[in-house]
């Protein structure tokens, strides 16, 4: 599953040939994806203009002149290609693993006043797309439990301590609960508490006290969960398995991963002698460095 950064990443590729546009037709393949498209779906959407593509969390929202919103879930394997005539074809989502998408999983064929076509394919079909009012997005049950942005600038050590006091648990399972902050993924998470030094098996609710050391951690968290965000979107994400960069090359930031993936490797620290071990937390897997992530 694609994390924020992907996400975002799509959204940049998406965006330019989307906003300003309108939908001429809407070509369904099949009545349903994880469920079934919404009443009217196609129709609905026909005639209308993309004023915004926005994301929220791991969701694309397409704002629409009519007052409704498009949100766009790609699920595990969900992909979007633009087919824009004499500029090229190009797949923000391409599968890295697959040399050829499949046609027979082209499920909807967004044909847009442009000239342009944008063809969603989803070979699992675990994505969806719904409609929803814009004005009443942020109360719809996608949303109205989602916590806050990691990269917005509403985000601080001090929202970390609010976040995090009282919480017991893991500093990890803390990080991964989108009513929490949302977006945040196994993979970002791992790297950002490396580059905090900090142990991801350590309780959420020591980063939330007023001593130097309580204020000290939780600002070096919320400095590199900005850093890891902001670096991967910049290369374009992290294409381990499924996703690649808006223009379908390989995304570069896995290059870069200092603890994910790294088991049994020398820490990359500096001064540190350590190794990364590779421990389970709730079903996935945490990648660290007990010497110097305290």
């Amino acid at each position: 599953m694609p994390e924020l950064p992907e996400v975002e990443t799509i959204r940049r590729g998406l965006a330019p040939a989307l906003e300003g546009a309108s939908f001429r037709r809407v070509e369904l393949r099949r009545g349903d994806l994880r469920f079934p498209f919404p009443e009217r779906f196609a129709r609905r959407l026909e005639g209308a203009g993309i004023v915004s593509l926005t994301r929220r969390a791991k969701y694309l929202i397409g704002e629409l002149d009519t007052g409704e919103a498009l949100v766009m879930h790609l699920g595990m394997t969900g992909r979007f290609v633009i087919e824009a005539g004499g500029e090229g074809r190009f797949e923000p989502g391409r599968f890295y693993n697959e040399s050829d998408r499949l046609v027979a999983h082209d499920h909807v064929v967004f044909h847009l006043s442009t000239g342009s076509r944008i063809v969603y394919n989803d070979v699992r079909r675990f994505g969806f797309m719904i409609l929803v009012e814009r004005a009443a997005l942020d109360a719809h049950p996608l949303f109205e439990g989602l916590g806050i942005e990691p990269i917005g600038n509403a985000f601080d050590a001090d929202t970390l301590a609010r976040l995090f006091e009282g919480k017991a648990r893991p500093l990890k399972s803390a990080l991964l609960d989108q009513r929490l902050i949302a977006g945040l993924g196994n993979i970002y998470v791992c790297e950002a508490l490396f580059r905090a030094r900090l142990s991801p098996l350590r309780s959420a609710a020591t980063l939330a006290g007023k001593g130097a050391r309580a204020e000290g951690r939780r600002a070096a968290l919320a400095e590199a969960i900005r850093c890891v965000i902001d670096e991967a979107i910049e290369k374009g994400g992290s294409t381990l398995r499924d996703y690649a960069k808006a223009n379908g090359e390989r995304g570069a930031f896995q290059d870069e991963f200092r603890a994910y993936g790294r088991e049994g490797e020398a820490c990359v620290q500096k001064g540190c002698r350590g190794v990364v071990q590779r421990i389970v937390q709730a079903g996935r897997s945490t990648f660290y460095c007990r010497a110097c992530q305290k």
